[in-house]
């Protein structure tokens, strides 16, 4: 007679061990997939989405955006939770005025910003009726058509517009919510130190940045080992207030003309 009950166990033991195998592949292949995620964020791209409207018109409540992560060289907050591992950056270079970058809240070290490089280390800056100054020479503006965007004091409002060239030639545009006569619009003479960067936000009227003091609630100078990386692209967008998960709305909610658009 044959043994079926023999045959059967061994069956059994190579399905159960193929199991196995397959099980194991999975967690290698889940893994793996990890580890190259962990090393594109810390070391090539990672993505940010915009919170608050400090840079209309060039960055929207709802963007989703790559930063590239090597454009300045690499320092403890190029890595998650900013673990302390060595001094200054490695590999760095300098981000050139006009950069919208990515960096660490100087008076915490946890906290991303995401604002326009405008003074450089030893320039001095200031504002002036509206108007921004550098190295005491004015920067050009030319005004453009006014836009609808969220006012000060939310709702939709009429702004103006204008094109702003900074010195070395980087064009881009600002709103100003209160016109030439903000908060900020009149500022003593910022003298940038060493080492340190000073940020400005689009939104001229509605952006906490270098103009306000660190012991007010704003940025200050950001020092260069502050810097995370350089805004490169929007990847997705979404209306203010919606959420990006429920993509079964992305036919309504979605900013398509915004997708994959570079970021100047």
């Amino acid at each position: 007679m044959s043994e079926p009950a023999k045959v059967s166990k061994k069956g059994n033991g190579m399905k159960s061990q193929a199991k196995e195998r397959g099980k194991g592949d999975t967690l290698k292949v889940i893994v793996e997939a990890l580890l190259i995620a962990l090393v594109v964020r810390t070391f090539l791209f990672q993505p940010f989405n915009i919170p608050s409207g400090s840079m209309i018109p060039t960055l929207l409540i709802g963007d989703y955006l790559f930063v590239s992560k090597y454009s300045y060289g690499y320092s403890d907050h190029s890595f998650p939770f900013s673990p302390h591992l060595f001094q200054g950056r490695i590999f760095a270079s300098p981000p050139k005025r006009g950069d919208v970058a990515v960096f660490k809240l100087p008076r915490d070290g946890q906290t991303d910003y995401i604002k326009r490089v405008i003074g450089l280390p030893g320039d001095k800056v200031q504002m002036k009726e509206g108007r921004l100054y550098i190295n005491g020479e004015l920067v050009p503006r030319t005004p453009i058509s006014k836009v609808h965007t969220e006012g000060f004091y939310g709702g939709e409002t009429e702004v103006p517009t204008y094109e702003e060239t900074l010195p070395g030639g980087v064009k881009h545009t600002i709103i100003q919510l209160q016109g030439d006569t903000g908060f900020n619009s009149n500022t003593q003479v910022f003298e940038v130190p060493p080492g340190e960067y000073f940020m400005m936000g689009d939104n001229r009227d509605n952006s906490t940045d270098s103009r306000v003091p660190p012991d007010q609630g704003g940025v200050g100078f950001v020092p260069f080992e502050n810097l995370v990386g350089r805004a490169e692209l929007i990847f997705f967008s979404v209306g203010k207030g919606e959420p990006a998960w429920e993509f079964w709305k992305w036919p309504w909610t979605a900013r398509w003309n915004r997708m994959l658009k570079t970021i100047n």
